[in-house]
């Protein structure tokens, strides 16, 4: 019988997209250090361990989008994650052209 040990996978990102995440990461460091908190201090108010936050501000995909969210709540910036993919301007073209084509379709019968 062997040991199987669980090995956290990340979904696979493209090289951009995991820019992105590092961005992210840097941006909620940064707020932390503009509010000067610490990293236990924002694991003590999520109930993250340190280890989690850091990766956190590393960007890792690996951590849960709610521990993410957990973060951005005590920063006071959960409404900013509200906002991401509110505003969907390809799906409201996508969307417009297919009504716009329904509409001459109903013309025409």
């Amino acid at each position: 019988m062997t040991n199987d040990i669980k090995k956290k996978r990340s979904a696979p990102l493209f090289p951009k997209n995991k820019k992105i995440l590092s961005e992210f990461g840097e941006n909620i460091k940064l707020a932390c250090k503009r509010r000067k908190y610490t990293q236990s201090l924002i694991a003590d108010r999520t109930g993250l361990s340190r280890a989690t936050v850091r990766k956190i501000e590393q960007g890792d995909p690996t951590v849960s989008i709610g521990h993410y969210v957990a973060v951005l709540g005590v920063l006071g910036l959960v409404e900013d994650f509200a906002k991401v993919a509110s505003d969907d301007e390809l799906g409201r073209k996508l969307q417009d052209i297919k009504l716009k084509g329904g509409d001459a379709q109903s013309r025409a019968k």
